[in-house]
């Protein structure tokens, strides 16, 4: 028989075990992605996020300028492809480090961008890098929220 304070214990060590792999899988975050079926570099970002432990459900699309409208992403930071993930919009080629500060920190924002297509960041490694930005924007306005 386990007396009261074993069975404690014994719950506080299963659960404390237990929530290990749910910190783990903290970033195993669906992402649904929008996306022309004609764009490489789209799929080439696809597969640095997955490596970096998202889970993604790409779709494409003829014209994701209706996405980028719903969400928010306003003209000047637009680029080839919008994901939404826990209720933000990531737009272009955003780092998946950027998009964990974001999910870590949530700030009122309504989501991240790296505008245009800049060689460098991630999806785009073809040819030498770029310094870029990337950029939270919302209702308050935009501001960098990371450089690289």
């Amino acid at each position: 028989m386990f007396s009261r304070r074993s069975f404690v214990r014994a719950a506080g060590a299963v659960l404390l075990i237990g929530g290990i792999p749910a910190a783990r899988a903290q970033f195993a975050q669906r992402v649904v992605v929008y996306k022309s079926p004609a764009c490489g570099c789209c799929g080439e970002w696809v597969k640095h996020m997955e490596a970096s432990g998202f889970q993604i459900d790409s779709r494409n699309l003829d014209d994701v300028s209706p996405i980028k409208r719903r969400y928010g992403v306003p003209e000047s930071l637009a680029s080839c492809h919008t994901a939404v993930i826990a209720g933000y919009a990531i737009e272009g080629h955003v780092p998946a480090a950027d998009i964990k500060r974001l999910l870590r920190e949530r700030p009122k924002v309504k989501g991240l961008a790296v505008p245009g297509m800049v060689t460098g960041s991630p999806g785009m490694e073809q040819g030498p890098a770029q310094p870029y930005a990337t950029i939270a924007f919302g209702d308050r306005g935009n501001r960098i929220f990371a450089q690289h």
